[in-house]
């Protein structure tokens, strides 16, 4: 019973379509919708950046980090600067700075 009312109403809707000419309507519509996604994203971005920031200043980040390159440079210099080949500095900073770069045009 039901296949045969759902074969009528297929039928009947089939037989009795009728086109509305949208003239940019649904275009519209959508275009002033909000974009709720794109803000959840934007609030989750800044909490994780604001949670950071947070951390690194409460965990003394900037102590860390220069204690980390005076090791860094105080190790190379005991191991020999002398020794580096000036060639593969220079490529190194060339693909750093291509690397910095890219990624300066990708926030914007």
């Amino acid at each position: 019973m039901t296949e045969n009312n759902d074969k009528l109403l297929i039928d009947f809707f089939a037989e009795n379509r009728q086109e509305i000419p949208d003239n940019g309507f649904t275009r519209r519509v959508m275009r002033h919708l909000p974009n709720r996604t794109r803000r959840i994203s934007q609030v989750w971005v800044t909490f994780c950046f604001t949670l950071a920031l947070v951390l690194f200043f409460v965990f003394d980040g900037l102590q860390q980090v220069l204690g980390t390159l005076r090791e860094t440079l105080t190790a190379a210099a005991q191991n020999g600067v002398t020794e580096l080949d000036p060639k593969s500095l220079l490529v190194a900073g060339i693909v750093l700075l291509f690397l910095l770069y890219r990624k300066i045009c990708s926030l914007a």
